[in-house]
């Protein structure tokens, strides 16, 4: 029986979760299916430049086990441009811990350190909400 799956943090909040080849319609596409924690494994260590230790702490994961998550990430990500599919990134994660000091402020619409010192916005020391 295998061990239940860590929680993982969680960074990541891409602004398009579907990306097509063009010239392909949909009914003849096929997709892949890209993970909340794959996408985090790309950001971090090809977008952000982490060596994998660093970024295996940034996701609260041990480094092989982020080296396991980039390598599916880097094979799926693969087989959709070498073979044309889509690539559809997940919008839900189940084992997923949220990163709350990247939460936006709804006074001063500051991303930096809101949810830090007992809820209190950095910038503008307004209380936020959860």
């Amino acid at each position: 029986m295998a061990r239940p799956v860590k929680k993982r943090k969680i960074n990541c909040n891409p602004t398009s979760y579907y990306f097509k080849p063009r010239g392909i319609s949909l009914s003849d596409l096929n997709e892949i299916e890209l993970a909340q924690d794959e996408l985090e494994s790309i950001r971090l260590a090809d977008l952000n430049g982490l060596f994998q230790e660093d970024a295996a702490a940034k996701m609260l994961v041990s480094r092989a086990t982020f080296g396991r998550i980039i390598v599916r990430a880097h094979k799926k990500i693969a087989d959709a441009i070498i073979n044309g599919k889509a690539i559809r990134i997940s919008e839900s994660f189940p084992h997923s811990i949220k990163d709350k000091s990247r939460q936006t402020d709804s006074n001063c619409g500051s991303r930096s350190g809101v949810g830090l010192r007992k809820n209190k916005c950095k910038k503008c020391l307004s209380s936020t909400k959860e």
